[in-house]
């Protein structure tokens, strides 16, 4: 049995729960009712300021990024007990205002590993040698685990990332502590490396192709630009660019049909949802739905501005922190819907994607600050909050009702 699948054999996420004297409690299940559609059971753990949850694929293993530097995994043990594994191997942080340990990605492909190792991903802030310019970079390494009773005690196992090597950071370092996004995702066919680069508040760079700064770059998992990419013959940074004009993007996901979504922190006003095209260019700082913090006004979309429009926007802000698809696995009726935790909004908001559309259809109130989501192994949601001792939930979704079939009215 690989060490991964002796991590798992203590991981199974049950369910978590958000505790409200407003949510009425379920006196057969033993879970808080939120909403009709939605269930949460027990709180289960809290953590230091976390940026990222993702599981380990073919695993119950929970991987979440704290901020100022540290990398967990979430395993349970009998009778609902719970421990926490710290990696070891983690890059230094500059950890500070927006800046730190970011995002987490696994190769879906090795879920039927049998080797002690997971290739693993990371993003995180760094800073100049002068320490007053910042910017994200992202690592590539090997998170190896194992619970040889040689080299730990017995049932305890020991987790290091090795072998991390920076295989891209963004350009040029900047002062200044905010918009980092450096979100991660991986192309279903695990060709390429996505990463979001955001704008660093610098605003008129996102325009300006001879950075990597307000965009989406689109790499090689070894780093290097992908073959193809709709800039390379300028050479240079512009070669790794997929899509620029973007503010501060917070999540990214690819949906059901294999096309790339991403959520960005409008100004004052103005949060998009976009859906990703080639070469596209998504307006920002020229063209966005809100205005500056100092009242100063930013022209609207229009139809004729050149710019590629959001599928949706929201004034006021729902401030994302992330978004996921769903798979449908619980809850078929919600399959390639979009669930973003909101920051700002203390919500989850569920959205309905039809083509190139986008409709909120529900927002579903946590009671705190939400930063990130991912799915679980059996088709639940993970959320986990923003902040000091932020809370992990587990929330069952229900599955649609059913109403029965009539019954027949022949009396023969």
């Amino acid at each position: 049995m690989n060490t991964i699948s002796k991590l798992s054999l203590y991981l199974s996420l049950p369910a978590l729960a958000l505790a409200s004297c407003a949510n009425a409690e379920d006196g057969e299940t033993g879970m808080t009712k939120l909403e009709d559609e939605l269930m949460v059971a027990k709180e289960y753990g809290t953590f230091e300021r976390p940026w990222a949850i993702e599981f380990i694929p073919g695993s119950p293993t929970l991987a979440i990024t704290e901020k100022a530097g540290t990398l967990k995994l979430l395993r349970t043990k009998a009778k609902g007990e719970y421990a926490i594994v710290t990696v070891s191997g983690v890059p230094e942080v500059a950890y500070g205002g927006q800046g730190g340990l970011g995002d987490i990605a696994f190769l879906e492909s090795e879920a039927g590993s049998s080797d002690d190792t997971r290739t693993i991903f990371l993003s995180w802030a760094e800073a100049d040698a002068s320490g007053d310019h910042y910017g994200a970079a992202v690592g590539k390494g090997k998170l190896v685990c194992t619970n040889d009773p040689k080299v730990t005690p017995e049932n305890e196992i020991k987790c290091a990332i090795e072998a991390l090597e920076v295989i891209w950071r963004q350009a040029p370092k900047v002062m200044g502590r905010g918009h980092y996004s450096h979100r991660l995702e991986l192309s279903p066919d695990e060709k390429y490396l996505f990463i979001a680069s955001g704008d660093r508040q610098k605003q008129k760079p996102a325009q300006n192709l001879e950075n990597n700064m307000g965009t989406i770059v689109r790499l090689n998992l070894d780093g290097t630009p992908a073959e193809g990419n709709p800039f390379a013959d300028q050479g240079g940074i512009t070669k790794e660019i997929w899509s620029y004009g973007h503010r501060n993007i917070l999540g990214m996901d690819f949906a059901p049909d294999g096309r790339l979504w991403e959520v960005e922190h409008g100004p004052a006003g103005g949060d998009e949802l976009n859906l990703v095209k080639e070469a596209n260019n998504y307006g920002w700082p020229v063209r966005s739905n809100g205005d500056n913090y100092n009242g100063i006004d930013i022209p609207d979309h229009t139809e004729d501005d050149g710019f590629t429009k959001p599928a949706i926007h929201w004034t006021p802000v729902i401030a994302p922190g992330d978004m996921v698809f769903y798979s449908g696995k619980m809850n078929s009726s919600w399959k390639g819907d979009a669930f973003i935790p909101g920051l700002g909004s203390k919500a989850l908001v569920r959205v309905e994607i039809d083509g190139d559309t986008a409709t909120e259809a529900a927002r579903y109130d946590l009671g705190g600050r939400l930063r990130s989501v991912a799915e679980g192994p059996d088709g639940s949601i993970l959320v986990v909050q923003d902040g000091e001792d932020a809370k992990l939930f587990r929330i069952a979704l229900m599955p649609p009702i059913v109403p029965p079939a009539p019954r027949s009215m022949d009396t023969e």
